[in-house]
């Protein structure tokens, strides 16, 4: 009987992590705990943006017209690291990256982690209050940011006068605001500069299950073994013969570049540190969108010869599904489908059958990793599609009860992952820190089960949570700015299931006697204190007071079950 793929997979796996192989795995006390590392893994981002240097030549960075080689690239990043040296802005301070994907956001970036200066990616959906309490949480030095989060700001700037702003692709110049142009045209290099491990790399900000986000703190050495996963299971996949691809046919020309379509906001791990980390270490090309389009995207994938599409789960449905995908050239796509939500198992056979070249592919993760906690794609994938892919090489793995204790063998629990990825903490927020992590052990908060060859499938998810579009909504947030309306007596938001975005944010509310607001006065009054992407889709006031249970928790699933859409304003 042939080899079953998940039995080739994990043969692959232990000679890859074996002693003296190139993956070795080996314990490190990392904040008192020994975690699962890579023998041979970067130190620190700023040996993985130095060793680009050998790829000097070859495309990075291309939006529209626009285009940076490598070598354009490390001289911005090295002028834009030196106009912060002169200002004295050096290791363990912030800077804070508010725009769309532009080129400047990375640039921004590899000058700030390749300085020893944490970067504060700051949502590019939040609003001015939002924006408030990130720039007070973690009080960065410098604010660099868009037209329209300039816009947002001017509200605030009043309340930050020490803190320098910087201005990219303004329309117009605004008085006390300092040109990208004046950053780029600074003489200078990258500081000689020594980093810790475990020094912060960036702060991304996670939706707040209290109401407020939380900043995660990723580390340099969390950053480096979410590379090193990424590239292991790679070269895993090539290694176990599981890849499925078809040979590449002899040929004279030069091979392609690789080239990745970056389709998520770079504030978040899927884009920065799955998409981007990945495709700079190898010497690969970005191509930047500033919004997603798939008909655009096909056209990027033909002209820039796009080579891996990762997403959320809508846009490899609606690239499939485009009316042009058959008369577009994508024969140079290896790899496509996403993470932040489940690809749906339909989805999974769709692109398989689909696409002539390109093999299906997720990973599952949390900010709270660094990127992935698993992998699986192209044969793994399609013999197992309700399956997330096993754990990699650096995470231990539990399933809990709710009291923390392991559930039995074959049972599902809440899911705990231990190893080097894991981030150092909450910033400025000790208790969810204690909430989160337990000896080194990180709370996913996602109920999941293991096959009996060592494959995760996540079957529920234990936060109160809405997962739209590949971005969480945490609904404590949401209740909180529905909460502080007046008419407001109860309200209880939950997520409800859409084809397109995989969820919207739903909201019953109960209003107090006298009360008279609509649902549009309610999404109003949300507006002003969180993004537009939280603000609930769908609305019920109801007559009668919500349903709880013993302890006095909204029975959300029970209003799920309740509501008609056709009800909803």
């Amino acid at each position: 009987m042939p080899e079953s793929v998940a039995a080739r997979i994990t043969a692959a796996r232990q000679a890859l992590t074996a002693e003296g192989a190139p993956f070795e795995i080996v314990p490190t006390e990392v904040r008192g705990v020994a975690l699962r590392s890579y023998k041979h893994a970067p130190p620190d981002l700023r040996a993985i943006w130095l060793a680009t240097q050998a790829h000097a030549e070859n495309d990075y960075l291309v939006y529209g017209t626009e285009r940076w080689t490598y070598a354009d690239a490390h001289r911005d990043v090295g002028r834009i690291a030196a106009w912060l040296a002169e200002r004295g802005v050096g290791r363990g301070d912030s800077v804070a990256i508010a725009m769309r994907n532009f080129p400047e956001w990375l640039l921004a970036y590899w000058a700030c982690v390749s300085t020893g200066i944490r970067v504060i990616g700051m949502n590019a959906w939040w609003v001015a209050d939002e924006m408030r309490y990130a720039l007070e949480d973690a009080d960065p030095s410098v604010l660099i940011l868009d037209q329209e989060r300039l816009d947002r700001f001017e509200a605030i700037r009043g309340d930050y006068p020490q803190t320098t702003v910087v201005g990219v692709r303004l329309a117009r110049p605004t008085d006390g605001v300092v040109s990208w142009s004046e950053l780029v045209a600074t003489e200078g290099t990258l500081p000689d500069v020594a980093i810790d491990p475990d020094d912060d790399a960036c702060i991304f900000y996670t939706s707040g299950t209290t109401g407020r986000p939380k900043g995660a703190q990723l580390t340099h050495r969390g950053c480096a073994h979410n590379l090193m996963n990424m590239a292991f299971w790679d070269t895993c996949l090539k290694t176990s013969g599981t890849l499925g691809a078809p040979a590449p046919a002899k040929t004279d020309a030069p091979p392609i570049q690789a080239a990745s379509l970056v389709t998520t906001p770079l504030f978040h791990v899927t884009a920065n540190n799955c998409v981007a980390h990945g495709a700079t270490a190898s010497g690969g090309k970005l191509v930047m969108m500033y919004k997603w389009d798939a008909g655009e995207a096909l056209e990027l994938i033909e002209a820039e010869k796009i080579t891996g599409m990762s997403g959320v789960p809508t846009m490899a449905r609606e690239l499939v599904q485009h009316p042009d995908f058959e008369k577009t050239d994508t024969s140079t796509l290896k790899s496509l489908g996403g993470g932040g939500a489940p690809l749906q198992p339909d989805l999974v056979e769709k692109i398989d059958r689909t696409s002539k070249s390109a093999r299906p592919g997720t990973g599952y993760g949390m900010t709270e990793t660094c990127g992935v906690i698993t992998m699986t794609s192209a044969d793994a994938f399609v013999e197992r599609p309700t399956s997330c892919g096993p754990a990699l090489p650096t995470f231990e793995t539990r399933l809990v009860d709710d009291d923390g204790n392991d559930v039995p063998e074959g049972e599902p629990g809440e899911l705990w992952v231990r190893g080097a990825p894991v981030i150092k903490g909450y910033l400025n927020r000790p208790d969810a820190t204690a909430e989160t992590i337990t000896d080194g052990w990180l709370h996913t908060g996602d109920v999941a089960r293991i096959d009996d060859e060592g494959f995760i499938h996540i079957v529920d998810r234990k936060k109160d949570m809405v997962l739209r579009g590949g971005e969480n909504v945490y609904c404590a947030e949401v209740e909180a700015a529905i909460f502080d309306h007046d008419d407001v007596a109860e309200c209880a938001v939950f997520g409800v299931p859409d084809d397109r975005l995989g969820e919207e944010v739903g909201a019953a509310v109960y209003l107090k006697a006298g009360g008279s607001v609509s649902p549009d006065d309610l999404r109003a009054h949300a507006g002003a204190r969180i993004a537009a992407h939280k603000i609930p889709r769908y609305i019920w006031i109801v007559s009668e007071q919500l349903p709880r249970n013993a302890s006095g928790k909204f029975l959300k699933r029970e209003l799920r079950e309740t509501f008609s859409l056709s009800d909803a304003s």
